[in-house]
Formats: structure tokens, sequence, C-alpha cells
């Protein structure tokens, strides 16, 4: 039965990270009616400047997070079925330094790595040798040994996407760029007033909220709602830097830092390479967090220890930098802080909140999950967990047969190039199928790619703009997709004038 405009919400989620998006897509599949709001563009903060990893954290071992690691191991099993488009298994090669850690305790780690979920799809790790392996010409003739163990890159904005798109398609309310302006309580219910980007008010009833605002899930819980919540927000500075690409091994890197820390060094997008990540508290604004060039040359120190020709300034073609909202459990550094999740309940007069502090982007479905029973012990349960075992829109394939798909594109759309048609495949799967539809090439519209050749065709436009939220140049080439990477100016300008446009028509209408 369809919900009427004024009947209270079940849930109302803050937030369009992964965690919300994660959310909402379970209990919309559970029957729960759910509106999720969104500030900004979904995906707009933390969920789009990670590190691109699908992974159980290896270095959360030597903290003693062994159950962590072992959720994660499940959870990257589980991601790599119901999304095969977006998340890839990728090799890592780790060599081993003397004077940082013992080659001994690496072996024993990586041991344990492999044990703690037996059932894993993905090869185990294993030692090597630098003189017998071509990873060898990428490094320093001083490293002779290292070891190679497996986790997956995953394109961190699809996923958070694919989450938002089904949860829509099972009935969810997506208000994108609406900012929760209150919530207050009022006979059992929230009363929550809602704000959108053109200044237009709407108050919405609603029986729990949940809070998964990321770096604001402080000031949410402070401001919005009103309730004191147990737990707290550590603000962590993540920045990061894309380089031309450094190396040919289709294999990433993981370097060890002589503070205990591990840098990365992965193969992006054929043309790059990603490094990174630090790790800095931060005050102020999250949305304002900015790469500091102390941190590029951490960066850049880090990896010219390893790498035989050196990273240079001049090689850097884009960095970024966001804010990771960790549970403050604390610690003193910031690189040792807890990355799992702490939810916090409060009840007040029949009114339920769920406050969400920390997690990562490998466990957000198992959070969700957690949440979910929350709900059902608050508001009564509905439904069953459901989301282990339903792919994600697109991802109706087992990952080995990926390259018979992306052949698939090639030939059924003889005008994409290449490199064009395994990128349609990556961000859409199947779904690329419905996007161009029976179209040839005079059908599709234009490249607004340009000189890339990418094929950003007009119906793949139209398709961001009317099912994913797409409004402007940033939602296109930097979260939709990365092809901020490859067009030129004129590509941008051509986009944003499309963009315009069809907003234009869509008001006139």
């Amino acid at each position: 039965m369809a919900k009427a405009a004024s009947d209270p919400f079940d849930i109302v989620i803050i937030g369009g990270g992964i965690n919300g998006a994660g959310i909402a897509r379970d209990a919309a599949g559970r029957g729960y009616s759910v509106l999720l709001a969104e500030m900004n563009d979904l995906a707009s903060g933390t969920s789009s400047w990670s590190t691109k990893l699908i992974h159980g954290g290896l270095r959360y071992l030597e903290h003693f997070e062994f159950r962590l690691v072992r959720e994660a191991l499940v959870e990257r099993e589980v991601l790599l079925r119901i999304a095969p488009h977006a998340v890839a298994p990728m090799r890592f090669i780790l060599p081993h330094h003397d004077g940082i850690r013992r080659a001994f305790l690496i072996r024993l780690g990586l041991f344990l790595y492999d044990a703690l979920y037996l059932k894993r799809s993905l090869p185990g790790s294993k030692a090597i040798r630098f003189n017998r392996d071509p990873a060898g010409q990428t490094l320093k003739p001083g490293f002779q040994k290292g070891f190679e163990y497996s986790d997956c890159a995953v394109d961190d904005t699809r996923l958070v996407i694919l989450n938002a798109r089904d949860a829509a398609d099972r009935g969810a309310d997506l208000r994108v760029r609406t900012k929760v302006i209150s919530a207050r309580r009022d006979n059992g219910l929230w009363r929550i007033d809602l704000q959108d980007e053109h200044g237009k008010r709407e108050t919405v009833g609603a029986r729990m909220i949940i809070n998964a605002a990321g770096p604001w899930a402080d000031r949410v819980a402070s401001t919005v709602t009103g309730l004191n919540a147990e737990g707290s927000v550590r603000m962590v500075r993540g920045s990061h830097i894309v380089v031309r690409r450094h190396f040919e091994d289709s294999r990433a890197f993981i370097f060890q830092n002589e503070d205990d820390r591990v840098i990365f060094a992965i193969p992006y997008r054929d043309d790059f390479t990603l490094i990174g990540t630090t790790d800095c508290d931060y005050e102020g604004d999250p949305a304002k967090a900015e790469i500091t060039p102390e941190e590029t040359n951490y960066m850049l120190e880090a990896v010219n220890e390893y790498f035989a020709r050196p990273v240079q300034q001049t090689d850097i073609v884009w960095q970024f930098s966001g804010v990771r909202p960790l549970y403050d459990d604390g610690e003193e550094a910031a690189a040792k802080t807890t990355r799992d999740y702490v939810l916090s309940d409060d009840v007040s007069d029949q009114c339920a909140v769920i406050n969400i502090y920390g997690g990562k982007l490998t466990t957000y479905r198992k959070l969700a999950e957690t949440v979910l029973e929350r709900i059902g012990y608050q508001i009564g349960a509905k439904g069953k967990p459901w989301t282990s075992t339903a792919q994600l829109p697109g991802g109706d394939f087992n990952r080995s047969e990926f390259e018979t798909l992306v052949d698939r594109a090639r030939k059924t759309y003889g005008f994409l190039s290449d490199r064009a048609a395994r990128r349609l495949t990556e961000a859409y799967g199947t779904r690329l199928f419905t996007i161009l539809g029976d179209r040839n090439a005079a059908e599709v519209g234009a490249d607004y790619s340009g000189a890339a050749q990418l094929g950003l065709y007009a119906c793949e436009l139209d398709h961001l703009i009317e099912r994913e939220w797409a409004c402007s140049v940033d939602d296109v080439l930097w979260r939709r997709s990365k092809l901020g990477l490859f067009v030129d100016q004129d590509a941008i300008n051509k986009i944003d004038h499309y963009l315009k446009e069809r907003r234009s028509c869509s008001k006139s209408h």
C-alpha cells in the first residue's frame, strides 16, 4: 500500500553517505517507510574521499581488533558478490623493510589474516623474492623480499549511488540537497523540518531518526535532535595524492613507514597511481578540509623510501582530502583510533534516535543490519536480513564474467572504444544495456568526454540526471565518475551547459 502524504515515516535518515544509503536500502527492502535527507550531494563527504579499497584491515591486527578484521573479510566477499562491477580483486605487495617490522611477524600477521575467514574466494598470501618478481624492478635494489596478499579496489562513490538507487527503487524517498533544519518531539513522533536547495520548507513526521551524518553527527545530535549522545566523533583528516602512472605492475604496493603507519600506492584508472593516506586530527568545518603541504611531503617521502624512480611534486595531477568521523575511543594517536563503529541509542518521550559513530566503507552493509536490529527493537521488526545475497543495481553477474560483459558491450555497441566499454561496465554493470538501450551511434547523442573519447554520451548524462540525482559538473565528473581526471576544459564547459539546459527545461514544465 502506498504511503499517504500525511502519514509519518517509520524512519528518517540524516546523511547520504555510505552508511545512510546502506541503511535506507536495507530498511526499504524490509518494508519500512523511509526518508533520507542529504544536505549536499550523495557521497559528497567522507564517502568520496576514501583510499578506494574494500579490505579487511591488515594493520588492525596490531591493535588486536580481530572481530573487526574478520567482519571486514566476510564483508569483502559479500561485496564481491553483490557489486562485482564496482568491487574488483587486487593483489597487494608488502616489501619487507629492515628496522620497522620483523619479517616473521609480518608473515604471522598474514597467516592470521588468511585464517580469520577460510571461505574466501581470493587467493591467500605468499612470500616473494624481488630478484625473481617483476615488482623488484619498481623498488630500490635494497629490498630483497616481501609478501603478497589479496584485498579489493572499489569505486567508493559508485557504491553509495548504487545503494541509494536500490533504496529508491524499493520505495525510499531520497531528498538530495535537502537539509534537516530541526527536529522536535510531538506526541510520540518526531516533527522534522526540511529545507531544500531553493529554500522551500516542509515538515514531515517520523517514528525514528537515524543520525548518519558522519563528521556532522555530533552537530546533528546536539543542535537538530537536541538529545545528548553518549559517543562523540573524532575528526581525522585523510589526504591522498594522484600522480601519473608510476609503475606498470597491476598490483598495488603497501609500504611500511617509520611512524608505524602504512602508505598505499595503487594502480588507479589505468593512467594514474593513487597514494595515501594520512591521519591528522582535524578541527573546523569538515566540508573545508584541505590537504596541506606537510601531508604531501609526508606521502612523497614515504613512497620514495621504496621506489627506485622517485615520485616528484610535478607528477601530481590531483589531490584530495576528507574527514573521517571516527569514534573517539581516547587513543592519543589518530592512526590508532578504532575504525569500528559505535551506535548510540536515545529514547525520550517514545521518540527514538540512533547516532552512528565511526565505521568504514567495507563494513557499511553489516552496520546497516545492526542498525536495523535496533530499529526493530524500538519501533517493531519488519522483514529479515536480505542484503547479503541481493545484488546491487547492475550486479547480476559473477565477477569472473566481468571481461565477458565488457566484450558483450563492445560487440553490442560497435561505436564504443575499448576503454569506454570498460568504463561503462565498471560503472553500471548490466544496466549499461538499459542506459544505452538499442541506440546506434547517432542516437546516443554527443560524446561529452571530448578528446578523451570515453563515451560520456548524452543518454548517460540523462540517466545521471534522471536516475542518479546529478545536478552539477562535479556530481558527474568527480562523484558519479572520475572523468574529471581525463576531460579538458572545453568538455567541462559543454557538460555544464547541458546540465543547466536540462534543469532549466525541467523547471519550465
